[in-house]
């Protein structure tokens, strides 16, 4: 079987949260791990912490650090249906979806990653964080929060959800890295009309 491997230099990969801060230009690289998920290997900081799945349709779960001035982390979490898991524009309107309409703002971007497409929805606004077990479909409403969420379409081997959510600031200081983790680069990417 073959692998996917993204190949990433070492000094993308400093974390976000160093960058925020005034002596940003003394950090030193975050060392990365490799966290093999099925066919896509993921690129892991080791500022991210691997946390226990509350759902066994995930591949993982990370909590990513806040960045200065939040009190909560962002979560990642990672899913894959193999060629399932819907279309595009219904997962991302589905994301867009979870958070209140009033104030809220979305956009949609499609990249490269390697040789893989994906797509990129940015969400903030009023977030409705699921809340125990996903069964019960009970939510807390989180203002002045972000989202992240990536459709990562591996060629010939599945489709991949990758959802980091949580504080604006921890969203925006993780997102860097959070691209380096899958392959992906803002510069590649370009606005998508669902």
């Amino acid at each position: 079987m073959r692998t996917i491997c993204f190949c990433l230099s070492a000094a993308l990969l400093v974390p976000s949260t160093a960058l925020a801060d005034d002596d940003a230009k003394s950090a030193a690289p975050a060392k990365v791990e490799d966290v093999r998920l099925k066919d896509l290997i993921l690129k892991v900081p080791s500022t991210w912490t691997a946390a226990k799945s509350t759902s066994t349709m995930r591949l993982a779960t990370y909590d990513i650090p806040a960045a200065k001035g939040d009190a909560e982390t962002a979560e990642l979490t990672i899913f894959n249906f193999g060629d399932g898991g819907g279309d595009v524009s219904s997962n991302i309107t589905r994301w867009i979806g979870q958070f209140g309409s009033e104030g809220r703002t979305s956009s949609v971007l499609k990249g490269k990653a390697g040789d893989n497409e994906y797509y990129l929805a940015d969400i903030t606004g009023s977030y409705n964080k699921s809340v125990g077990p996903p069964f019960l479909q009970k939510t807390e409403k989180k203002d002045g929060y972000r989202m992240l969420g990536v459709i990562l379409k591996l060629e010939g081997k599945g489709v991949y959800f990758l959802k980091l959510a949580g504080p604006d600031a921890t969203v925006k200081a993780a997102a860097d890295d959070f691209r380096a983790s899958f392959g992906g680069s803002e510069k590649s990417e370009t606005a998508y009309e669902l």
